[in-house]
């Protein structure tokens, strides 16, 4: 007797454009984590091969724009996206070329503006910055910056959270429609902004937990911020439950290697 099986609907579909992570705490990798914990269908396009572990990152190299517009074009084209978070894209060439392809997508973009790793190295070269502040931001329905990452792009030096409403005017005035601050560098409560489309300010609070195993935390919010846009939330109630679940990782992060370990994407599972 052959049974019959009836196709599962397609859950929403969400593509990572950025970088691969050896190490499987960030990136690429950690973005595809965060989808199907949330529910969602994970799609990516590699912009950069990282060699990468619990220490750092030993090196990286940029695959070719080609490669990239190529990735991009047979996932949308074919499989089509609800939502888009970008990464890692290295260079001036990489970063115009994904901003190219983003402005005709039609689905919320969460731009991830990834300046440095975790351990301190660099990911985006200097002369990029600049083509992110021009033509990559002015495409993001969301941008999601941590505190080194905002003064590499205004200049703005935030060293609590009375700065960080004015950090977020000045990355709004780049062209997101919407600005996420991340607090997490500051001292006490993890506190994050987001202000934005509806004028108004969005804190979102939770504990700091003492674990030192915090790789790929941004790569996560972001990726998890896209799965709820993917499943139709508006901006701030996206983030709200990103942050639920990023809070969760980070508490069950786990030590991996000689360094910094990464936080857990299966802490809802365990």
């Amino acid at each position: 007797m052959v049974s019959t099986v009836h196709p599962t609907p397609a859950p929403p579909r969400v593509l990572t454009v950025a970088g691969s992570d050896s190490g499987g705490g960030a990136g690429i990798q950690a973005d595809l984590k965060a989808m199907l914990a949330l529910g969602v269908h994970g799609m990516s396009v590699i912009t950069a091969v990282t060699a990468q572990n619990s220490l750092g990152v030993q090196g990286y190299w940029e695959l070719p724009a080609e490669a990239v517009r190529a990735q991009f074009r047979s996932v949308v084209d074919d499989i089509g996206v609800q939502a888009v978070k970008t990464g890692m894209l290295a260079s001036v060439e990489l970063v115009a070329t994904v901003s190219e392809l983003l402005a005709g997508v039609g689905a919320p973009v969460v731009v991830d503006p990834v300046g440095v790793s975790k351990h301190g190295d660099a990911l985006l070269a200097a002369e990029a910055v600049a083509t992110v502040r021009e033509l990559l931001l002015p495409v993001a329905t969301l941008a999601t910056p941590n505190l080194h990452e905002v003064t590499q792009l205004t200049g703005i030096e935030v060293g609590g959270e009375r700065d960080m409403r004015a950090a977020a005017e000045a990355l709004l005035a780049l062209g997101p429609g919407w600005v996420l601050v991340k607090g997490g560098h500051l001292a006490g409560d993890a506190a994050d902004l987001l202000v934005g489309a509806d004028g108004g300010e969005h804190w979102y609070r939770a504990p700091r937990y003492d674990n030192r195993h915090t790789h790929g935390t941004g790569c996560t919010l972001a990726s998890s911020i896209a799965a709820e846009l993917a499943k139709g939330a508006a901006v701030p109630d996206a983030v709200a439950a990103a942050k639920e679940y990023i809070t969760g990782a980070i508490a069950a992060g786990f030590a991996l290697g000689a360094g910094i370990g990464p936080v857990d994407h299966a802490w809802r599972w365990r």
